[in-house]
């Protein structure tokens, strides 16, 4: 009986050390600096957005969080190196719309997407649908029109295949029935640059990098792609109440991680995230620069991702587009 009881404590013993090990890491972590993996150059939105954030996430977690810019393939290159490095907390990849819009456009990717794991979601930015101001276009309504009545002879500009603002338009495309030729230029400044030269006739472009030209009257919004109008362009209606029902986009942000994360460092990292994402310095920040705070956690931001995906396979089908 006595050698019963012997091995049935030491089995719960077996049982539980692997937990009370990672318990006990999560309660240690972080002992060393945080590598916060950016895929896009220093000075786009994403990585403005790193930067605002990583200084406070370091103070709540005592380490210092080390932007590690690695852009290349339209972000698949920085998630790719986030996907192979272990899963211990000392890796994070800024999140953005590439993880949702990549698995659409390709059948191959440098990394699975099931390597990659939701943290947080941070917030969000409107694209905003813009022309010239000599078009004498003043309504989304006006813009379908001409381009009904010229089909094939309009065009639009946008930062590059398979991103979010050439997404944006093939779904302003598939919804309103208009026929509009893709421009796409290297980079969203050079684009902005073709409409304000009318090299284009229109261009999707995220709110926070076209809003000085908008406000200067450079270039003329028509609508904004979010549920709710911008506050950072309170007269401009959003698509649905410009009439395309159900057009919803934007550019997101937040923080993911190598799947496999232990659950307390998860817990933990949230946590932290969701006090600098609440921080009223952090969020005034988000909206000067004509972002939204949107929090999500881990759970949220999965949900989100997952159904992102879906709209955008959808869309990818409908304008036979594919990158491989």
């Amino acid at each position: 009986m006595q050698r019963r009881n012997w091995i049935a404590a030491a089995a719960a013993l077996l049982a539980i050390t692997p937990l009370m090990a990672t318990t006990a890491l999560a309660q240690a972590w972080p002992t060393r600096p945080i590598k916060l993996v950016v895929p896009f150059p220093p000075g786009g939105l994403i990585d403005n957005m790193a930067r605002l954030v990583a200084p406070k996430l370091a103070l709540e977690l005592g380490q210092p969080i080390v932007i590690d810019n690695k852009p290349g393939a339209g972000g698949n290159l920085g998630a790719a190196e986030a996907a192979r490095a272990a899963a211990d907390g000392y890796t994070l990849l800024m999140a953005s719309p590439p993880l949702t819009i990549s698995p659409a456009l390709y059948s191959k990717l440098p990394y699975k997407p099931e390597q990659i794991a939701p943290v947080a979601l941070l917030g969000r930015v409107p694209n905003v649908l813009m022309v010239h101001p000599s078009s004498g276009i003043n309504s989304v309504a006006e813009l379908t029109a001409l381009a009904k009545s010229k089909p094939g002879q309009l065009n639009y500009a946008s930062n590059g295949q398979g991103t979010s603002l050439h997404l944006s338009a093939e779904l302003y495309k598939s919804q309103s029935g208009a026929f509009v030729t893709h421009i796409p230029y290297r980079g969203a400044a050079a684009a902005q640059t073709g409409l304000m030269a009318t090299e284009v006739n229109m261009m999707f472009d995220n709110l926070p990098s076209a809003l000085g030209l908008i406000k200067g009257g450079k270039l003329k919004a028509l609508a904004v792609t979010t549920p709710m109008r911008s506050s950072a362009l309170p007269d401009v209606p959003t698509m649905e109440e410009a009439g395309m029902k159900g057009f919803q986009v934007f550019s997101w942000f937040g923080v993911a991680a190598p799947a496999g994360l232990p659950a307390p460092i998860l817990q933990k990292l949230e946590q932290a995230l969701e006090r600098v994402a609440k921080m009223p310095e952090v969020k005034a920040a988000m909206l000067k620069s004509g972002a939204e705070p949107a929090w999500a956690n881990s759970q949220g931001l999965a949900s989100f991702m997952q159904a992102d995906t879906a709209k955008w396979k959808n869309v990818a089908a409908f304008a036979n587009i594919k990158l491989d």
